[in-house]
């Protein structure tokens, strides 16, 4: 059932890499540690296995074995599936459906690894990371139906079900959601499913006042022409700590100007599509810039390459995930100036930062900036010589104490990913 059961095997028995392949077999061998009080790594895909502190564990648990769909009802909109199955697996399914997972799952392969890998869906909802449609349909927390799971005393637990209307343990989810594997081991998830846009256009703005880029990010906010994707892309700075690639990677016939651009997407059948772009000229004063509109087909890789953060494909620098209430975007715009390349992603409230190797103050002020202006960061990929005195997630003491506490419940002796968010947890 699991590898500690080859009992005719030395090499399985003292095995410190685990590697179980079903649910009964991941309480077994986490009930043993937790007689054992032993600390345990839990990975999946391993797709971002750089995002946090390193583990110090005795043993590793890896889930990647419990892979497979469980149940797929497209006419009821949601998708049962064992943790460890990768999320390229679900898309492909859904693709043939026409139904995708709304919250677009971010791939932070092209970061690492210069390619795609999008993870597992336990990988996903541990981390809680959403891509251009946050603000207007919800993070991946809010599609999560219901799962199973095996808590820090190896017992199986299960929250929510399998109806869309269902939601019985709901917030049991949301907790479990960005937990970074650290409450519990994952083994099966129900997730909401969305029927897939049939269509989408993009318009490109033209523009580099971040007055404006503020101001368009508030019309966009306010509008009622479904706008699901609005993003900032400014000029790159002339530094060779950077790799400057923005017109590699938005190569398109229809992006004109290699300058800084504000981009909105619009999705559905193509006669709305047609009219909103008309409402939203009117609505944007559109006629006071220079654009350009991406048609279908140059749309959808464009949004693509935005949610695979391949602006930043194979850094050795630092990357920071900073989200701060859209009313504050501009302050930070101003902040950070033409120093660091970034781009800024949900209308205004999330900004994607690369800070070069061995400017560790420069995150410091960063983190001060983002904490003073209401808003949190995630250091997401450190770099060669990065100064561990910075914390890798932000937090404050009345956050941490609640974590802590939550810590508790679902994992008391501290067992699962020990240290992998906060060095005190």
């Amino acid at each position: 059932m699991f590898i500690e059961e080859k009992k005719n095997s030395q090499i399985y028995q003292d095995s410190n890499y685990l590697k179980p392949d079903t649910e009964i077999g991941v309480s077994n061998l986490v009930k043993d540690f937790y007689k054992k009080k032993l600390p345990i790594n839990l990975q999946g895909t391993n797709s971002k296995k750089y995002i946090g502190y390193n583990v110090q564990a005795a043993k590793t648990l890896d889930l990647s074995n419990l892979n497979g769909v469980i149940e797929y009802l497209p006419e009821e909109l949601y998708i049962k599936v064992l943790a460890g199955t990768p999320i390229k697996t679900i898309e492909d399914l859904l693709e043939k459906h026409n139904q995708q997972l709304a919250f677009e799952p971010l791939d932070f392969g092209y970061i690492n690894e210069g390619k795609s890998n999008k993870g597992s869906a336990a990988g996903c909802v541990a981390t809680n990371y959403a891509g251009s449609r946050r603000f207007k349909v919800g993070s991946v927390r809010d599609f999560v139906l219901g799962f199973r799971g095996v808590n820090g005393k190896g017992d199986i637990i299960k929250s929510g079900g399998t109806v869309v209307k269902n939601v019985t343990g709901y917030d049991l989810s949301k907790v479990v959601s960005g937990s970074f594997g650290t409450l519990v081991a994952l083994t099966e998830l129900t997730l909401k499913v969305s029927p897939k846009k049939i269509f989408q256009n993009t318009i490109v703005i033209y523009l580099k006042d971040i007055k404006i880029v503020s101001s368009l990010f508030h019309k966009v906010l306010d509008s009622s022409n479904e706008i699901s994707g609005a993003i900032y892309i400014p000029d790159e700075p002339k530094s060779k700590k950077f790799d400057l690639n923005k017109s590699r990677v938005f190569k398109f016939n229809d992006l004109k100007n290699d300058g800084p651009f504000f981009a909105i997407r619009l999705e559905g059948d193509r006669v709305s599509v047609q009219e909103r772009l008309q409402d939203i000229n009117r609505e944007l004063e559109l006629k006071k810039y220079k654009t350009s509109i991406l048609d279908n087909h140059q749309s959808v890789p464009f949004w693509i390459k935005v949610n695979n953060l391949e602006l930043f494909t194979n850094t050795k620098n630092n990357l920071i995930r900073a989200v701060i209430p859209p009313s504050n975007s501009e302050k930070l715009m101003k902040f950070l100036g033409n120093k660091l390349k970034y781009f800024i992603d949900w209308s205004g409230s999330l900004f994607w930062i690369e800070v070069p190797d061995n400017e560790d103050n420069k995150i410091a002020q960063i983190r001060e900036f983002i904490s003073n202006n209401e808003g949190y960061m995630t250091i997401i990929m450190k770099s060669e010589n990065f100064d561990f005195k910075e914390k890798v997630f932000s937090t404050d003491k009345a956050k941490l104490m609640i974590s802590k506490k939550i810590k508790e419940s679902f994992d008391p002796k501290s067992l699962f990913n020990p240290g992998r968010m906060y060095r005190e947890i």
